[in-house]
């Protein structure tokens, strides 16, 4: 008998928090995002909550109207290897570009962090949609968004390819015969292709997971192929149920046409909960967030899925620039940036109208536990989403989840009492995956039994 379907669940670590204005609440802590204490705290929380995994989000370009948390934060692989030491169980997910990366040096760091924290290392697979990231690296100018998705293909194989250079039993330590590994099972990569050349082998034995975790948040035509033929765990985004629903079918079906079993692809949207013990308290935190939001702040949050485009020079109430912009997102997020397009032509939206919606909290998940619980329930049974990635609205609020919401869902036997395994690709129910240069069934075997 299979076991029961069960959420998985990750926690995103965003220092002074994912908006513009989060910092600005009187009990956050504004220096947050590099504050190792802060992180330390989380990260215990969330795994004393039996979270799957943590998540760090990142990109490579900043400008005067990036969020505080973008502006100064740690970089993933860092942070997440101080963590690793200091958790035993939780997954860490690191977000690293394959735009502005080389396949040898990411190879290396996560085999790294996969041994450093015992096998519970993944990688968010990202190719950068700011164009500024170009200067910041020596490149005359930023990939087109079809290129990025060729490049970053590349970039993964050739990793995977990299993990594999030793086989699992090649280090063999022979003391008596001073034979310390068997040169026949550590191979060279060799790899020539039309965005880079990789020699190998790699200078770390396989990782514990073999291969660590692959995330990915493809919602475009070639992200949603690439994360449907590729990725372990697909970040879905940040639309309504509906819409969540025809995006889990989707790549699903993309799965299984590219020869994948689409149960081992989990499908996880972004989770934003605002819980109070009752109504009154829930208003009185939903206000706060509302409160928390200006205009201001509201106009650089748009932008971010348009290249960071400056849309303080068109008038705050009169019809969108939907032709100004729509080139800049096609070439930035593209399922951002064509989320926001559908609703300005849906329903006639103001810049300003605009603005203020890519920063409110939908009412989706606002409420007290049981109605929380009663919406995640929906969209899980509903087939909307195989877990979510959760984010704290307000200082407070992963407490709040922890104490208040999770309770309820493991009562419906929704979510686990207790980590059933010791690596994320345990956490996630991922078979271990054979090396690439082990031939046949006989060294699949191999490799799964070293899971």
């Amino acid at each position: 008998m299979t076991a029961p379907r069960q959420l998985k669940l990750g926690f995103i670590l965003h220092g002074v928090g994912a908006g513009w204005s989060d910092w600005r609440h009187p009990q956050a802590n504004p220096l947050a995002s590099t504050d190792i204490d802060f992180y330390l705290y989380q990260a215990r929380l969330a795994e004393q909550a039996k979270f799957d995994f943590l998540f760090v989000a990142d990109s490579v370009s900043i400008n005067e109207r990036s969020s505080p948390h973008y502006l100064t934060r740690f970089e993933p692989l860092t942070i997440l290897s101080a963590l690793a030491v200091a958790t035993q169980r939780i997954g860490l997910v690191a977000t690293v570009t394959t735009s502005y990366s080389e396949p040898y040096t990411v190879a290396r760091q996560f085999a790294s962090l996969d041994h450093i924290s015992k096998g519970r290392a993944g990688w968010n697979v990202v190719t950068s949609w700011l164009s500024g990231s170009a200067a910041n690296y020596g490149k005359p100018e930023h990939p087109a968004h079809d290129v990025r998705y060729g490049i970053a293909s590349e970039h993964l194989d050739t990793v995977r390819g990299l993990w594999d250079s030793w086989e699992d039993d090649a280090v063999v330590a022979d003391r008596q015969t001073g034979r310390f590994f068997d040169p026949a099972k550590l191979h060279t990569l060799d790899h020539k292709g039309p965005n880079f050349s990789v020699r190998g082998p790699l200078n770390i034995r396989r990782p514990p997971q073999g291969h660590p975790v692959i995330f990915q948040a493809g919602a475009s035509e070639d992200g949603r192929n690439f994360a449907s033929k590729e990725a372990d765990a697909i970040f879905a985004g940040h639309g309504g149920y509906d819409e969540q629903v025809a995006y889990y079918a989707d790549v699903k079906r993309r799965a299984a046409g590219f020869g994948r079993d689409p149960d081992q692809v989990a499908v996880l949207p972004a989770l934003r909960v605002i819980v109070g013990r009752d109504e009154a308290e829930v208003e009185r935190k939903f206000d706060e967030v509302l409160a928390l939001i200006r205009i201001e702040d509201a106009l650089p949050a748009l932008a971010r899925s348009f290249d960071d485009h400056d849309f303080s020079q068109y008038p705050l109430d009169a019809p969108f620039p939907v032709e100004a912009v729509r080139k800049l997102g096609h070439e930035s997020n593209q399922s951002a940036s064509n989320r926001v397009l559908r609703w300005v032509e849906e329903e006639k939206l103001t810049l300003r109208e605009a603005a203020l919606r890519v920063l409110a909290p939908s009412r989706e998940f606002v409420g007290t536990p049981q109605k929380v619980a009663d919406a995640i329930q929906r969209w899980f049974d509903g087939r909307a989403a195989d877990g979510f990635v959760y984010f704290a609205s307000l200082p407070g609020e992963l407490e709040s989840f922890v104490e208040l919401v999770l309770p309820v869902l493991r009562e419906r036997g929704l979510f686990k009492t207790d980590y059933a395994a010791d690596t994320l690709r345990g956490h996630l129910g991922l078979p271990r995956p054979a090396n690439r240069f082990v031939a046949g069934a006989e060294g699949r075997q191999a490799a799964e039994a070293t899971a």
